[in-house]
């Protein structure tokens, strides 16, 4: 009966898919594999010839299947070392993929950290805990790295968010002020939302508590990250549908705190919307354009800048955007990973990076997310095909134990001063860092009976000079708020970076 049940449904949506197709305008165009995704189904994954025939990457690049026959992989999370936690959304799950140390190019086991969760999707690690955003909550668990193992109990330290709707995903992210970032995709393709905190990022402690809009007018602003150098916050979004096959652009949006990004009132490069923009004038006025267009319905999702990943010298300070394609054209688009190059002036050039997932209308993968490995690899994401892919730099055909051991690339945070800049800005944080006491939080030996102490360890990994001084302006609790000039800032911050350990 189940059966029956599940064929009937995918002959009424093909028959509806051909109908939009054949007898309504091009704007109601429905051109994917839908009946697999709606039915939360995935393909098989890419054979090794398929791999090799079909796919491509910049030269001096390998292409491996990590791991596969995954379901409904989204977002993914590198852990300290090595390993790769993601979620099965449609499962209700939070995995666990082991780094290769067999040196056989792929991961060698899964296993489950949770089950039974509404939506999982994004994931975070910070001070020890793993975050988790749930559809309608997130929630933290205590989580060792070395043991791969969560705990205590799993609490759920946001909940009442608005889920379901559309746009269900709720991605996380810490930023360099150290506060918890949560997007909140639209109810609906276009519509005026009853709670404000839909087509938002909302900003909370890493408590969870005083919650705060941080940016509107974001349809659905799945992925996002912070700028290495700059600080600035980069957010994709998906443009609305049902406007035909090349408009409205999907985006990247320089995201900045109370800024208003146009939706539902206007699209793209603020054009007033057809069915919202009338009358709204005023409003679309302070919409804050996009930083780049990506084509219509080409979906962004996942960004990543490269940070740590070997990879040679026109790709360091890149960005890499995962496309998960379109459905709303007559012909599909999308379905790629694209790298992103600001150049001097902050233009932004768009560059193809890894194709091959849809091919003559068939569609063999869709791209969610991006992470860096610690063995300076990329890892992506394919919730279609049920497979993490590795993008490795200089490995030839494929990844050996040594390469997958070796450490990441060093970065060093103060390279832009000169020597002697750097040693007067030390000198002057080394005394700030005294006179206010930092040690007796920070030093084992320094800290008081009773303190618990929070090692200032591996700050070249996680901050540069801006990030530090972002973390000193809004400090996550309990951090006190030390009132400092914006030099002191900046001393504090070599310091501690030239320092590294404490």
């Amino acid at each position: 009966m189940l059966r029956r049940i599940f064929i009937t449904m995918a002959l009424l949506l093909l028959a509806l898919v051909v109908s939009c197709n054949l007898f309504l305008p091009e704007r109601f165009a429905v051109n994917a594999p839908m009946v697999a995704q709606m039915l939360g189904r995935t393909i098989d994954a890419p054979s090794s010839a398929q791999v090799e025939s079909r796919y491509r990457v910049p030269e001096g690049f390998s292409l491996a299947i990590w791991a596969s026959e995954l379901g409904n992989v989204r977002w993914m999370k590198t852990t300290a070392t090595g390993d790769v936690i993601a979620t099965i959304s449609r499962a209700g799950k939070v995995i666990l993929l082991e780094r290769d140390d067999d040196g056989d190019g792929r991961s060698d086991g899964e296993q489950t950290l949770f089950e039974g969760l509404n939506r999982p999707f994004g994931l975070e690690l910070h001070d020890g805990w793993l975050y988790i955003g749930e559809t309608d909550a997130v929630g933290r668990i205590r989580f060792d790295d070395d043991t791969r193992t969560t705990s205590g109990e799993y609490e759920r330290i946001i909940t009442g968010l608005p889920g379901g709707g559309n746009h269900w995903t709720r991605t996380l992210g810490f930023g360099p002020d150290g506060m918890l970032y949560v997007s909140v995709g639209s109810s609906c393709n276009v519509c005026l939302e009853e709670d404000p905190r839909r087509a938002t990022i909302v900003r909370y402690r890493p408590d969870g508590s005083d919650e705060t809009i941080y940016a509107a007018g974001l349809r659905n602003a799945v992925g996002f990250d912070w700028q290495p150098g700059t600080g600035k916050l980069y957010a994709t979004d998906n443009g609305r549908d049902l406007l035909g096959d090349d408009f409205p652009p999907c985006e990247l949006n320089d995201v900045v705190e109370g800024g208003f990004y146009g939706w539902p009132f206007a699209n793209g490069d603020n054009i007033p919307d057809p069915d919202f923009g009338p009358g709204q004038e005023a409003r679309i006025a302070t919409s804050i354009a996009p930083a780049h267009p990506f084509r219509a319905h080409n979906a962004p999702l996942g960004i990543h800048f490269i940070r740590e990943a070997r990879v040679p010298a026109q790709l360091q300070g890149a960005a890499l955007v995962a496309h998960h394609g379109s459905w709303n054209r007559t012909e599909k688009d999308g379905y790629k990973v694209v790298s992103l190059h600001w150049d001097a002036a902050g233009r932004i050039r768009e560059v193809d990076f890894m194709t091959g997932f849809e091919k003559n209308e068939d569609v063999s993968g869709r791209p969610v997310h991006i992470v860096e490995g610690h063995d300076g690899a990329f890892y992506i994401s394919d919730d279609y095909a049920g497979v993490i892919w590795r993008v490795a730099y200089g490995e030839g055909g494929s990844a050996s134990a040594a390469a997958l051991r070796a450490e990441p690339v060093a970065r060093d945070p103060l390279a832009g001063l000169d020597a002697e800049e750097r040693s007067s800005l030390a000198d002057q944080g080394r005394a700030l860092y005294a006179a206010h006491q930092c040690a007796t939080c920070h030093d084992p030996e320094a800290a008081p009976e009773g303190v618990a102490v929070k090692p200032l360890a591996d700050l070249t990994r996680r901050y540069d000079i801006a990030g530090l001084e972002a973390l000193f302006s809004t400090p996550p609790s309990p951090m006190p708020i030390v009132p400092l000039s914006a030099n002191e800032k900046r001393a504090l911050a070599v310091y501690l970076l030239e320092s590294d350990t404490l």
